[in-house]
């Protein structure tokens, strides 16, 4: 019996809209036109995608075990926690000021080839925003203006900004960035995947490269600090080694040369000293050589290595916005909300109508 009286309903339902379907038209192309003009003013994106593996050393005992559970998912203390900047937080070290702000300077080049400056001029001088944005920026603004003086910017010196005390133009325009390069950490296999979208292709795709190559640098320079420093330590000592070396040879030959036929014991006492101390001067000299050569091995094991699984690459097609499916998406809200208001339009007037 419901299931009769439900197919009544529908049927009713459709011959309501089929009576009024001049009205679902004109609603249809109405809104085809208005939200199919609106995403047309919203600039395209480009997405472009950089995958990279980092070379972990695996000298625990239980690397095997760590390696099955990373598999599923699991982390149990291998050796990648030794470290105080694990893969996991990479993303949040791409998103800090520190980070971002090495990007301000990156030269860039649109496809078109019309753009050639650097990325922060690119961002503040050559985007393509909606009408709507710059009318709300400019009320905003005229907002602002009726409660508040304003105050004369000072020039950004984006070259050479300090990430500890940014500027609010450069304040916002780092968190913008920020949004627009994403990075991902595979927690099974640590493979690190870096996403940057942007209005030009090409821009992207250089940008996407140039966030990799600081990245590998920044985990390089940390990963290689102390023994960077063991090496700057030891160069030196190599250095004063050589030097005091260089002295007790040239004191020792200078009295050798000076004392050839002295057969007293005094004198020849005084040259087998000299001679001892260029030979503890040559001794300190050689080891302190040895040390300097194990610490840049050190220094070459510890560096990391990484493997670029996908490179960047010119996007193609555009990533956003998806004109279609907005405008799809719209038409069918316009579609029910215009046969709601068919069927029961009436209903509700004849309601407010009756109080």
């Amino acid at each position: 019996m419901s299931k009769k009286k439900s197919n009544i309903n529908l049927g009713e339902i459709i011959r309501k809209i089929m009576a009024r379907k001049k009205l679902m038209i004109r609603n249809l192309v109405i809104a085809a036109l208005v939200f199919g003009g609106l995403i047309m003013c919203v600039p395209r994106t480009y997405t472009c995608e950089v995958t990279m593996a980092p070379e972990f050393g695996n000298t625990s005992p239980t690397g095997s075990l760590a390696s099955i559970a990373s598999s599923f998912g699991f982390n149990i203390g291998n050796e990648v926690q030794s470290d105080a900047i694990s893969p996991s937080l990479y993303p949040d070290l791409m998103e800090s000021k520190q980070f971002v702000v090495n990007l301000f300077p990156i030269r860039v080049k649109s496809q078109d080839g019309l753009i050639d400056t650097d990325y922060y001029t690119y961002l503040t001088k050559h985007q393509k925003k909606p009408w709507w944005n710059k009318l709300m920026k400019w009320a905003k603004n005229g907002i602002k203006s009726l409660f508040s003086t304003p105050k004369p910017k000072p020039k950004s010196d984006y070259k050479h900004a300090n990430p500890f005390r940014l500027s609010e133009e450069d304040y916002n325009l780092a968190e913008s960035i920020s949004k627009r390069i994403t990075c991902s950490v595979d927690r099974r296999n640590y493979v690190i995947t870096i996403r940057v979208t942007d209005q030009d292709p090409l821009i992207a795709a250089c940008i996407a490269d140039t966030a990799r190559v600081l990245l590998q640098k920044y985990i390089i320079d940390y990963r290689t600090s102390k023994a960077r420093g063991d090496v700057e330590y030891y160069t030196k000592l190599q250095v004063k080694a050589k030097k005091e070396y260089d002295r007790t040879i040239a004191a020792y030959s200078k009295y050798a040369d000076s004392h050839r036929d002295m057969i007293l014991q005094e004198y020849i006492s005084q040259r087998d000293e000299l001679e001892n101390n260029m030979q503890m001067a040559f001794g300190v000299y050689t080891a302190v050589c040895q040390q300097l050569e194990t610490a840049k091995a050190k220094l070459q094991e510890c560096t990391p290595a990484f493997t670029t699984l996908k490179c960047a690459s010119v996007p193609v097609k555009p990533t956003g916005p998806k004109r279609v499916m907005f405008v799809l998406g719209m038409l069918i809200l316009t579609f029910l909300a215009t046969a709601y208001y068919i069927v029961k339009g009436e209903e509700i007037k004849k309601r407010v109508v009756n109080g």
